[in-house]
């Protein structure tokens, strides 16, 4: 059944909204956004959105800043033209991991931006895995944060046998994620003790569990300039791991992250499409990439039907 709703896309990552408007057989709305000479972002919506229901679908990926501008750009000019409920789809939150003060005089920039993205004018947002469940307060709005661990699992499910699998958080903050990873796939679970000496930097100590004779699947939300992942899986190797597998939802892979990867003890890094891959990740042989557009698909029509979003994780 066709679905009056409108899908408009930023330049952030055009094939996972082809791939959601697949899903729901709408055709993704036409909306130009380019830069002027001077490289202000410029905005035309050529498709009437008046009174419909529109979904924005922007990862706020590098580079943050033009992302996230594009989307609150495009939200004006939605509001602007009477659209009826804006709904962000915002598949990575970019800036979610400055949800605290860690410093005298730090910013809570997570904060800043839900704030941002209230004022143009979103009516509700959606995402997949916030790197802090507390960052749904930072909206006065309604936020439905969906989750890849099914997928992720589904996907694992294929590759281990959960008898002879240790599921690892890469640090103490991640255990229930963990414990899900686990509980699904029949595994045991372990911990590495990690300390940060400083921002993107970290040094694992020692793993809390036994991982001997095991293949192990490190879990974490994200994959960023891969230090702690690289770590992890030499302090595995040392504790006798068979093989090393890692899975993430959100691949930022930034700086060396791809070198350090390649380079690394890891069989294999499964990642989903939230955000897109940089060239040198995608012809990594070792990262293989697993599609999220059916489940932010099927979040789409839950809302536009007034329907649950949580039966899509029971």
């Amino acid at each position: 059944m066709y679905m009056e709703i409108r899908l408009l896309r930023g330049n952030a990552h055009p094939a996972l909204s082809e791939a959601i408007c697949a899903h729901l057989g709408v055709p993704l709305g036409r909306a130009r956004v380019g830069r002027f000479s001077d490289g202000e972002i410029q905005v035309e919506i050529d498709d009437n959105v008046r009174g419909r229901d529109v979904y924005l679908i922007q990862p706020t990926c590098a580079p943050a800043n033009d992302n996230l501008m594009e989307l609150l750009i495009l939200v004006d000019a939605c509001k602007r033209a009477s659209a009826g409920q804006i709904t962000a789809v915002i598949p990575y939150y970019g800036y979610s991991r400055q949800d605290r003060k860690v410093a005298p005089r730090a910013p809570i920039t997570a904060k800043l931006v839900a704030d941002l993205i209230h004022t143009a004018g979103v009516d509700r947002v959606l995402t997949m895995d916030l790197h802090a469940g507390q960052i749904q307060g930072f909206f006065n709005m309604p936020v439905d944060n969906l989750y890849a661990a099914p997928t992720l699992c589904s996907h694992l499910a294929r590759k281990v046998d959960g008898g002879q699998t240790v599921v690892v958080s890469p640090d103490a903050g991640g255990v229930e994620r963990a414990r899900f990873y686990a509980k699904r796939l029949g595994a045991g679970l372990a911990i590495i003790d990690k300390r940060r000496s400083g921002p993107n930097q970290a040094e694992a100590l020692h793993i809390i569990g036994d991982v001997r004779d095991k293949d192990v699947v490190i879990i974490d939300d994200m994959i960023d300039t891969a230090g702690t992942l690289a770590k992890a899986a030499l302090a595995l190797k040392g504790g006798g791991a068979r093989r090393i597998l890692a899975a993430a939802t959100h691949a930022v892979l930034s700086g060396p992250a791809v070198q350090k990867i390649t380079e690394s003890a890891l069989e294999q890094v499964i990642v989903t499409d939230s955000l897109p891959l940089a060239p040198a990740a995608a012809a990594c042989g070792k990262i293989e990439v697993v599609s999220v557009s059916g489940v932010f698909a099927e979040a789409i029509r839950s809302i536009h039907s007034n329907d649950s979003v949580s039966r899509l994780f029971r």
